[in-house]
């Protein structure tokens, strides 16, 4: 499960998107968080890393 934020950062000349994903830590039932700030057309090359 995956979800990409609303904000949108922008800084100088380059626009940046904070993208956050859900992962489930192995050998449990709970999850994490990762976040990162990416070029926005990179996001989903990012999501769909595992």
């Amino acid at each position: 499960m995956a979800k990409k934020s609303v904000a949108t950062l922008q800084t100088g000349s380059k626009k940046f998107t904070k993208v956050i994903k859900m992962v489930k830590k192995n050998g449990s039932k709970s999850y994490s968080f990762l976040e990162t700030i990416i070029p926005p057309d990179l996001v989903s090359e990012w999501l769909n890393q595992k």
